[in-house]
């Protein structure tokens, strides 16, 4: 078989580094406050990051999708304003979403081809690997996977169709992208029933009204049938309940039949370009475990305000941190912060009421509460949501009294990315000030 090299190709290997816990999130309290997790959020290099989880998860992840860049060499940007008209591009408020911009293949493949191969070592023997791209890069990653998988573990090729406006005037619109579906062993996970569809209308009739047709097979119409390998989806700009700004924003249904094929209740599924959390929303709506990552704050923060309101089990969000020699690392302590201009607190019956200056609501995005920090772990018991294009925040929490400590920390994630702490004392009665 062919193989494909360049000419800053080299062996991959892991970097050293390490994980960090930095804070766990119980969606709307649930779990709290037990110290255990199973899902996990890590924000940081996925290169570094899957280095870290190798010796505890080497062979043992069942489901990996990823979703890189596609080397179209664009910079993406996330919308961060409120009711705005998707028609008009040019009003729209936007911030740093990422980058998908290098000098050339060389140095996008010098990015592709030692994570795909450290996700293939993640990989549990009846894995399988799901790479998204378009056909900007498909053709160089397949030549990667078939090296690193071996050509013979090539399941399907997978069309994902969908429709949309387009510039294109000198061609056919490109309007697919391709989902090359690898597996580790012929021992792997395919669960037919779990993904069938109806037949078409058409094909029903055929068959009721002749006995001839399909060549004397008579198919379980009933059943439905197992989904072709090109899948009509609509894009997420076309959902709008789903929409959370983040740029290249994929469909929960399209993860949701990766999912429900090629993994089981109770699985570990995994997404190292993580973006906008929706490999997380469609494996936690189906009973599975996730691990996720990104080097995108923003990417980050907006899965884990997706994760606050469709999770049922905490999530820790960790960070990587390098290290320069086995088992070392460094946490930076936040910064508190006057809580005068963001919060106000009262004791009323034992329980604790927050509710958020009136003159700051308009800033924030996305709060939560800990409310017994130990300075080190923000365990966040309770969390507030802006809806993603319309709608309020949440301005009030009440905290039940058994679950108040010495410290109450509120951290505010504004809708520009600025984050504030706000540290509130028994001594002080949690008077806000």
């Amino acid at each position: 078989m062919p193989v494909l090299n360049w000419a800053s190709k080299t062996t991959p290997q892991p970097l050293p580094a390490a994980l960090e816990l930095e804070s766990v999130l119980y969606p709307q309290g649930k779990g709290y406050p037990a110290p255990d997790y199973i899902n996990q959020l890590i924000l940081g290099d996925n290169l570094a990051a899957m280095s870290a989880l190798l010796p505890d998860y080497e062979g043992r992840i069942q489901l990996i999708y990823t979703d890189p860049p596609f080397f179209t060499n664009r910079r993406y940007h996330a919308r961060v304003g409120r009711g705005e008209d998707s028609r008009r591009p040019q009003d729209w408020v936007l911030a740093e979403g990422y980058a998908d911009h290098w000098p050339d293949i060389d140095a996008y493949l010098d990015m592709l081809y030692p994570r795909l191969y450290l996700m293939h070592r993640l990989l549990a023997p009846e894995g399988s690997l799901y790479l998204h791209l378009d056909w900007h890069a498909n053709s160089y990653a397949r030549l990667l996977l078939d090296e690193i998988f071996g050509a013979e573990r090539l399941l399907n090729e997978i069309i994902w169709v969908y429709h949309g406006p387009s510039p294109i005037r000198s061609a056919f619109n490109r309007k697919h992208d391709t989902l090359l579906l690898y597996t580790k062993s012929d021992n792997y996970t395919f669960n037919a029933d779990a993904v069938r569809t109806p037949y078409d209308p058409n094909t029903v009739k055929t068959f009721e009204s002749s006995p001839k047709a399909g060549f004397g097979k008579v198919p379980d119409l009933e059943r439905g049938k197992v989904p072709e390998d090109w899948w009509y989806y609509p894009v997420v700009a076309r959902l709008h309940s789903e929409r959370t700004g983040y740029p290249t924003q994929k469909p929960v249904a399209l993860l949701e039949r990766i999912i429900l094929a090629s993994s089981n209740p109770g699985d570990l599924v995994a997404d190292f370009f993580g973006g906008s959390g929706t490999t997380g929303v469609a494996a936690l709506r189906h009973n599975r475990r996730i691990l996720m990552a990104d080097a995108a704050w923003r990417a980050v923060h907006t899965a884990q305000a997706r994760f606050s309101s469709q999770a049922d089990e905490p999530v820790g969000i960790l960070r990587v941190v390098p290290v320069s020699e086995p088992g070392g690392s460094s946490r930076s302590n936040p910064v508190t912060v006057d809580s005068q201009r963001f919060v106000r607190a009262k004791i009323e019956g034992g329980n604790l009421r927050l509710n958020i200056v009136t003159s700051f609501q308009a800033e924030v995005d996305y709060w939560e509460v800990d409310p017994d920090w130990d300075g080190r772990i923000f365990r966040s018991a309770l969390q507030g949501r802006r809806p993603p294009r319309r709608g309020e925040i949440p301005t009030e929490m009440f905290i039940p009294a058994q679950w108040i400590g010495e410290r109450v920390a509120v951290r505010f994630v504004e809708d520009r990315g600025e984050q504030e702490l706000v540290v509130l004392d028994r001594l002080s009665g949690y008077s806000g000030g």
